[in-house]
C-alpha cells in the first residue's frame, strides 16, 4: 500500500500525551539512608496517529519504550496518563471489563511465538478459542471451517490443525500467531518485533505475508521494530523513538531520504553499507544512550548531539510540524 493512498484515510487510532512512569522502590537500606524514590519514564508524553489502512512503523533502540507503547495501546498495562482514541472512542475511559470488545478490534502479535502459544494446546484449540470468547463461531464444524481458512491465509494447511506448537519451525509458529490475531477479524494489528527472532530469509516471507493480509483484509498496522530495513520495507509512515519520546515522524520515503532529527540521522548512518567502495559511516553522536530514570530537563539527546544549543539543556523540544505530514522535536532546525 502506498503512503499516498494511506494518507487519504481517516485516523483509526489517535494517541495524545501517552505516558507510563514506573516508580522504582529501593531496598530497605536505600530507604534507611533517605534516598529519594526514582521514576523510570518508559513512555513520556508521546503523540501519534495511524490512518485507516496504513502501516505506521515505530523504530528505535532497545529500551526506548516501543514495546511498552504497544502494551499501553492495548491496555495490557495501564497508562499513567494521556489519551488513546480508537475510532473516536476514548479507551482510557472504559473500565477493564469493557475492554473485551476493544480487544476484538485490536490484536497483538508478539516477538517470540513459542512463548506466546500454549504448548499444551493444539493449533485447532489455539485458533478457535478467540472465536469462542467473542462469540464468532459456536458449532464445532463452524469453528473448524474458520480455523482451516485462517491456516490457508497464513500459508499453512489441514495437516497442521491438530499439531502442537513445538512441532513447528519458528516461522511457522509466527504464522500461527498471526492467524490467531486474525481469528477475531481485527481492524488494527500491532506487531511487537514480530520478525526479529526469525532468520533473515524467513523474515522476508513473514513481512510479505503481512503485506498480503493488509491488501486482502484492509488491515491497519502498528509495526514495531529496531531494524531499519524492516521498517523501510513495510511502513507507510515512520515514528522514531528515543528514551520514551518520539523525536521524528513522517512518510517513510521522505524520512529515509532526508532525516531531519540528529538521532534519526545517526540511526541511518549506522546501517551497514553494501558498497565496499564507500567509506564506513561516521556516527555523529557521542557518549551512551540517556537513561529514562529521572531524566534531566531539556532534550533527551542533549550531551550526545553535535548540533545542541544552550536551550537544549533547559527546554524539552516539542514535536512540531515542519512540512508535509512531517514532525520533528528539535530546537535546531
Amino acid at each position: 500500500m502506498s503512503a499516498g493512498h494511506a494518507a487519504a484515510g481517516e485516523a483509526l487510532l489517535e494517541v495524545r500525551g501517552l505516558t507510563k512512569h514506573f516508580t522504582l522502590h529501593g531496598d530497605i537500606y536505600s530507604k534507611l539512608a533517605g534516598e529519594r524514590t526514582q521514576v523510570l519514564k518508559a513512555v513520556d508524553g508521546i503523540d501519534f496517529h495511524i490512518r485507516r489502512g496504513e502501516t505506521l512503523g515505530l523504530v528505535g533502540e532497545s529500551g526506548c519504550g516501543k514495546s511498552t507503547t504497544a502494551r499501553l495501546v492495548t491496555r495490557l498495562i495501564e497508562p499513567s496518563g494521556g489519551e488513546i482514541r480508537l475510532k473516536e472512542r476514548d479507551l482510557l475511559s472504559l473500565p477493564p471489563g469493557r475492554m473485551k470488545d476493544v480487544r476484538k478490534s485490536v490484536q497483538l502479535v508478539f516477538q517470540d511465538p513459542y512463548s506466546s502459544l500454549n504448548p499444551r494446546k493444539t493449533i485447532m484449540h489455539i485458533l478457535s478459542r478467540p472465536m469462542e470468547i467473542h462469540g464468532l463461531a459456536r458449532s464445532w464444524s463452524e469453528k473448524r471451517e474458520r480455523v482451516l481458512d485462517l491456516l490457508r491465509r497464513v500459508g499453512l494447511g489441514l495437516e497442521h490443525v491438530d499439531r502442537y506448537p513445538h512441532e513447528f519451525s519458528g516461522g511457522q509458529r509466527q504464522r500461527i500467531a498471526i492467524a490467531r490475531a486474525l481469528a477475531v477479524d481485527p481492524e488494527l494489528v500491532i506487531g511487537d518485533e514480530p520478525v526479529s527472532a526469525l532468520d533473515v530469509s524467513i523474515q522476508a516471507q513473514i513481512l510479505n505475508l503481512f503485506r498480503e493480509l493488509q491488501e486482502d483484509l484492509g488491515l491497519t498496522y502498528l509495526f514495531i521494530a529496531h531494524d531499519l530495513s524492516v521498517i523501510r520495507h513495510i511502513s507507510d509512515r515512520v515514528a522514531v523513538m528515543y528514551v520514551g519520546k518520539i523525536v521524528e515522524a513522517g512518510p517513510a520515503a521522505a524520512l529515509f531520504e532526508k532525516p531531519l532529527h540528529p538521532y534519526t540521522q545517526a540511526l541511518l548512518a549506522a546501517v551497514p553499507e553494501v558498497d565496499p567502495d564507500k567509506p564506513p559511516p561516521r556516527l555523529s553522536l557521542r557518549g551512551e544512550v540517556s537513561t529514562p530514570i529521572d531524566p534531566p530537563p531539556g532534550c533527551r539527546l542533549c550531551g550526545r548531539c553535535p548540533r545542541q544549543l544552550p536551550i537544549c539543556a533547559e527546554v524539552e523540544p516539542p514535536l512540531v510540524a515542519v512540512g508535509d505530514d512531517r514532525e520533528v522535536a528539535c530546537h535546531n532546525l
